[in-house]
């Protein structure tokens, strides 16, 4: 498949008479795209993409690798550029990106939950004992307790899941680096009460379902499912703004920095490889200039 982005990438340099670093930042971003459908789809073929697939990679750049927004759109438009290449010379006949929209800039900051919002959320599942009651307070608590991305929530593992110490280990999708995040008590004790008496229920006496958060049918939450019980606990909790899983991450973080947390510890509790990224918080907390890093010392430390 990447044989057809060398011929693009020459049609660019012959045809279009694009500059070095203009090509540079399509053959990047399209070999990324590349890796992301050989390794994370059962795709062998270009006309075998659907808008489905683009759209979940356009989820994986914001959520897993959480680029901005005008990374992001620079990476769509060179894939739309490409699969229009590939319909002119008719190596697909049709074109996934035809409706597919580019990703808005956005330049504001990330939404947070306040400490009230965050409480009217996390009691919204109520003191019912059902499985899915459980479940879902055990989620929504861990969400919030430890920043972690959606992708890393679902693929969380019952061996990751340390009840004793009150942490859970973590494993980056694209870099395979591992980081133990801490727990409050408040989430680890909803936790072992929907491991006791919730995951039962879900795995349904199954020595194979390995994963934490289970759905009815026994198998690993997915990342749509999880953002239907956001939604709908959002609406239950009477939360007029848009929330995502997402936005309990950015609360997490600025919450940890309003309490006076180190910008490094939330750097690493966040897994950013860059603290840059992590710097956009100090702009949200109520106590930014005791936090805030220039860009130069940010560089000069990384």
């Amino acid at each position: 498949m990447y044989s057809s982005i060398e011929e693009f990438l020459t049609y660019l340099t012959a045809e279009k008479g694009y500059s070095v670093n203009t090509l540079a930042a399509y053959r990047n971003d399209l070999a990324q795209f590349s890796s992301y459908i050989e390794t994370r789809t059962s795709v062998t073929d270009w006309s075998q993409v659907g808008q489905g697939t683009l759209i979940e990679y356009i989820l994986h750049l914001r959520g897993d690798r959480e680029y901005t927004s005008a990374t992001v759109a620079r990476k769509v438009a060179a894939i739309k550029s490409f699969f229009h290449y590939l319909v002119a010379t008719k190596q697909i006949p049709t074109d996934p990106t035809t409706d597919l929209d580019s990703p808005k800039v956005n330049k504001r900051l990330p939404r947070t939950l306040s400490h009230a919002e965050v409480e009217l959320l996390l009691a919204a599942p109520g003191t019912e004992e059902t499985p899915k009651a459980l479940r879902d307070r055990a989620l929504l608590e861990l969400l919030y307790a430890s920043g972690m991305r959606v992708s890393e929530v679902v693929a969380l593992q019952q061996a990751d899941v340390d009840m004793a110490n009150r942490r859970v280990r973590v494993t980056n999708s694209d870099s395979k680096k591992e980081r133990l995040i801490p727990i409050d008590r408040r989430a680890a004790e909803s936790m072992a009460v929907y491991q006791e008496r919730g995951r039962p229920y879900f795995a349904k006496g199954s020595t194979v379902a390995t994963a934490f958060f289970l759905n009815p049918r026994g198998t690993q939450l997915t990342r749509q499912g999880l953002w239907l019980i956001i939604k709908k606990y959002v609406e239950m909790a009477g939360i007029e703004a848009e929330v995502t899983p997402h936005t309990l991450r950015h609360s997490f973080a600025t919450h940890l920095l309003d309490k006076g947390a180190d910008l490094r510890n939330v750097q690493e509790l966040l897994g950013h490889s860059n603290i840059s990224t992590t710097q956009i918080y100090t702009q949200i907390s109520g106590d930014k200039m005791r936090h805030t890093l220039t860009v130069t010392e940010a560089s000069a430390s990384s």
